[in-house]
């Protein structure tokens, strides 16, 4: 008896339908990298950033000193990036993060890089974040002389100058900190700006001002946006498990 007992529950559990992976899970919340416990919903937080007002028309930048930044936008000036506002009022390159009650755990750091590049004599993206320890990739494809001079306080401080020959450059940030400026020396003009994270609960505003930062389980959180001209706002808000939250800021000047 206990022989086909046996046989009855081995074939039962070599028959037994596939388990549905969490991914497959249909509802509002979005699907996301960041590894959750499969007993938490994985929602976001979307919104949007906008200008009120009539914004000043953005200016072509001045590349006359250097002749083959110049030669690059001959056709196509480069403008002043410091106040980008879309047609309805939408504003880019806002810094959008998790204050408050983020989770105590650890977060696994990327393996993919993130990117600054110089190419046309302007660093791209402008605002970003890299997470402390994930490698920050620098890229010189212009032919010309740049350099990278990132001013942190935190973390280490750097100068990485890259000649017309250097095409690429790495380094990596330690320690999460607040956003803090990175500009060249050679071209005054050019300016980014970065954020040491130390968990992936942040986002930049595309050109319609949109965010989104998915992942976080239910619970109250304060979001910040930040702008390098406008300065700061925060919030409370809540994510529960059943909808995403929507937060839209909205910034005067």
């Amino acid at each position: 008896m206990w022989i086909a007992c046996l046989l009855t529950v081995l074939w039962t559990g070599m028959n037994a339908p596939d388990a549905v992976p969490p991914d497959s899970a249909t509802g509002p919340c979005l699907s996301v990298s960041v590894p959750v416990p499969s007993d938490e919903p994985n929602c976001a937080i979307t919104g949007v950033v906008r200008y009120e007002g009539k914004p000043a028309a953005m200016r072509p930048i001045n590349m006359d000193a250097d002749p083959t930044c110049a030669e690059k936008h001959a056709h196509d000036p480069a403008l002043n990036e410091s106040l980008v506002v879309g047609d309805d009022g939408g504003l880019a390159n806002v810094f959008v993060q998790v204050t408050d009650g983020v989770p105590d755990k650890v977060y696994p750091v990327p393996e993919t890089p993130v990117t600054l590049s110089q190419a046309g004599c302007v660093y791209r993206p402008r605002v970003f974040g890299v997470r402390a320890g994930q490698t920050l990739r620098l890229l010189n494809p212009d032919g010309t002389m740049h350099n990278v001079n990132a001013m942190p306080k935190v973390n280490q401080g750097f100068n990485k100058p890259m000649d017309r020959e250097t095409e690429q450059s790495e380094t990596v940030f330690a320690r999460p900190e607040p956003i803090f400026p990175i500009k060249c020396d050679v071209h005054p003009w050019m300016r980014a700006y970065c954020a040491v994270m130390a968990h992936p609960f942040f986002a930049v505003t595309k050109e319609n001002g949109a965010f989104s930062i998915a992942g976080l389980p239910p619970g109250e959180y304060t979001l910040e946006v930040w702008h390098e001209r406008l300065g700061t706002q925060s919030t409370r808000v809540t994510v529960t498990a059943d909808a995403t939250a929507q937060v839209d800021f909205v910034f005067a000047r």
